[in-house]
């Protein structure tokens, strides 16, 4: 193997966690295959830390400092992984305005801020790339933004939290409350101590932002999302999904039609037919409808040090290649305007459960609310108990302000006792 001739590339990292002790990890253990990769060697610049005096697991304690400003300022490749907003954003914007490409995982930076980084970037002809931002390990941002540049994608529909889908797959598998799953998450390190974030549907919602800016080629911001969690999902929707040959979980839906964009973060049911639904554990997927290549999905581990580190790594040898060779990576594709609409106008189905009065003309009541407000009504599955009957109604595709007109008419319906449950149907 010969070895490159041109001058090393310092790089920086920012960020001495799980994702950023593996990245270092990694290119000092593959440092010659990297410089191969490349065309000249990477050298490590330094990891930035807040505390130098703090032991760092599996970190040279010569290459800490606490200085992040000196560091980025010496650096060619600026790694960011620290997270959050500031002073993230701040080392990002000085990395670039003194011709650093940067590589990031920072999914919540730049659902918020990326339309302010992308133009920095152009303005220093300079790089910022983030695979990592979006599913782990998983390649998603390259093909969307690059692969499928010629193609028109429609609709993307992903598991992209690692965290929801093991809790939601828990219940289903083994039958756990949805506290269980979580408590059992948490402890397995799937789950943080707050995990607000992740069942709440936040780390979606910024990824959901992230990937239709990238497919719609438009700005797309984290306001633009609409956002439910799993947190009021239960044992009994999990076990009613069963029943009717589904699973449910939490999706990120972008979706293009009638010259407008749409971009939703929910639990849905999704029949056990659709790829989806085999997506176990901690496990991501994301199934991409494009209008050439028709239906494609990625599927891999979403999160963790390693893969994570795999998906950075693959960056930084992406932008450690263009500033050997002169070249540069693909700009910001924002040229699109479409109007991004709110969910009522987005048209979806529903399944509804309701405990109701067993006696004649209730299902004739209930059906009459559906059809006031235009709702076809597709499947109705009722159980008998004492005196009162389970309803399960399933409606065919209608708007999503129509849908839910529907279902707080049928709460102050006397003839219904209580709506259990509304949730989406996807993916049939």
């Amino acid at each position: 193997m010969s070895e490159p001739s041109k001058q090393p590339i310092a790089v920086a990292v920012l960020g001495p966690g799980t994702v950023g002790r593996e990245v270092v990890r990694l290119l000092t253990e593959h440092a010659e295959d990297l410089a191969a990769r490349v065309g000249a060697p990477l050298e490590l610049a330094g990891v930035y830390v807040r505390d130098v005096s703090v032991p760092r697991e599996g970190l040279d304690s010569a290459l800490l400092t606490s200085d992040a400003e000196a560091l980025v300022a010496r650096a060619d490749v600026v790694v960011e992984l620290m997270g959050g907003i500031s002073p993230a954003r701040e080392l990002i914007l000085a990395a670039l305005a003194g011709g650093a490409s940067v590589v990031t995982a920072n999914k919540a930076l730049l659902a918020a801020h990326g339309p302010e980084l992308f133009e920095a970037a152009d303005a220093a002809g300079a790089d910022l790339y983030f695979e990592a931002a979006v599913a782990g390990a998983i390649p998603i941002v390259r093909p969307v933004r690059e692969s499928l540049a010629g193609d028109q994608v429609e609709r993307i529909l992903g598991i992209v939290n690692g965290t929801t889908n093991y809790v939601l797959d828990e219940m289903t598998q083994r039958g756990l409350s949805y506290d269980v799953a979580l408590k059992q998450a948490q402890d397995l390190g799937y789950a943080e101590a707050d995990p607000t974030a992740d069942v709440e549907g936040f780390d979606a919602a910024a990824k959901a932002a992230i990937l239709a800016s990238l497919a719609f080629h438009q700005r797309v911001s984290l306001d633009d999302v609409y956002r439910e969690g799993i947190s009021g999902v239960t044992a009994a929707d999990v076990a009613a999904a069963r029943e009717n040959g589904q699973v449910i979980k939490l999706l990120a839906i972008a979706e293009r039609a009638d010259g407008a964009v749409a971009v939703r973060v929910h639990p849905a049911l999704v029949p056990v037919s659709h790829p989806l639904a085999g997506v176990h554990g901690a496990f991501n997927a994301i199934f991409v409808e494009a209008a050439a290549a028709g239906e494609l999905m990625f599927y891999g581990k979403g999160a963790g040090g390693v893969p994570t580190a795999s998906a950075v790594l693959g960056d930084v040898v992406s932008v450690a290649r263009h500033r050997a060779s002169g070249g540069k990576g693909p700009r910001e594709s924002a040229y699109a305007a479409n109007p991004v609409v709110a969910i009522d106008t987005v048209f979806t189905r529903y399944s509804v459960r309701m405990n109701v009065p067993d006696r004649p003309g209730v299902l004739q009541r209930v059906a009459e609310v559906f059809a006031a407000h235009g709702v076809s009504i597709e499947t109705v599955r009722q159980a008998s108990g004492a005196g009162t009957a389970g309803l399960v109604i399933s409606t065919h595709r209608a708007l999503e302000r129509d849908l839910a007109a529907t279902v707080a008419d049928l709460r102050g319906l006397d003839a219904v006792l209580e709506v259990t449950s509304v949730l989406r149907i996807e993916g049939e």
